[in-house]
């Protein structure tokens, strides 16, 4: 794994039901090695999104916008890790994180996570709160060369002003790789008839739980996660 942290990486997701997970897992056994910690092949995960009260960072991803930023806090639930997280979308197209490790869950931006909110990005640590929290269980996969990361997202819950919000039927698949390049996973989704669709949990979950944003530009993806999900 730590051959292929990609930190600084393209990114390829896609998007389907549950129900697929098993044929697209036996499909993807030749080309990639499971990460399994203490005879479990999957990870439980806990994220935290910090926004603004109007949740520009959610409206700077709506409204298109290049070069933006996601901020949030995510434990690791089951090796008992926690890190503060700054995301950047590039307009080259790249994702690049940066993160500093926790001694434990803080949705207080001090300390280094102050220093690095401050270091890569113009917004102020006080404008920022919780926004919403997402749990998932994760597989993550690696191919083998150990050039690509794959990860699996599913069981997937929102927990927003006092809800709880659960989509038991969606799967959010990611490529990870330095550059694109022939992924065996994409050919498997092109196989069994996954198209590539770029599905941001947060942005997501904000669009669809939160009344007061902007959610036109989403809308048609809002859709098509509901249709997947009722059929």
């Amino acid at each position: 794994m730590d051959e292929v942290k990609l930190l600084d990486r393209m990114d390829l997701k896609f998007v389907f039901h549950i129900h697929q997970l098993p044929v697209v897992l036996s499909s993807a056994a030749e080309y990639y090695k499971a990460l399994t910690i203490d005879n479990k092949r999957f990870a439980r995960y806990e994220t935290h999104y910090f926004d603004t009260d109007d949740y520009e960072l959610y409206t700077l991803h709506h409204n298109g916008r290049e070069n933006r930023h996601k901020v949030r806090m995510r434990s690791y639930v089951d090796s008992d890790l926690h890190f503060f997280e700054i995301k950047f979308k590039s307009n080259k197209g790249r994702t690049i994180k940066q993160r500093v490790r926790l001694c434990e869950p803080d949705l207080k931006i001090e300390g280094e996570a102050r220093q690095l909110l401050e270091e890569v990005t113009d917004i102020p640590p006080d404008s920022l709160k919780e926004a919403i929290r997402i749990d998932y269980n994760r597989i993550t996969l690696v191919n083998n060369e150990l050039t690509e990361r794959l990860t699996i997202d599913f069981d997937m819950k929102y927990y927003i002003d006092g809800k709880v919000y659960g989509l038991p039927e969606l799967v959010i698949a990611e490529v990870k790789q330095d550059k694109n390049g022939k992924s065996p996973f994409y050919h498997i989704m092109q196989t069994l008839r996954i198209q590539e669709t770029s599905l941001s949990k947060y942005s997501f979950g904000i669009a669809s739980y939160v009344g007061s944003v902007k959610k036109n530009n989403f809308k048609t993806k809002m859709l098509y996660v509901k249709k997947l999900c009722n059929s």
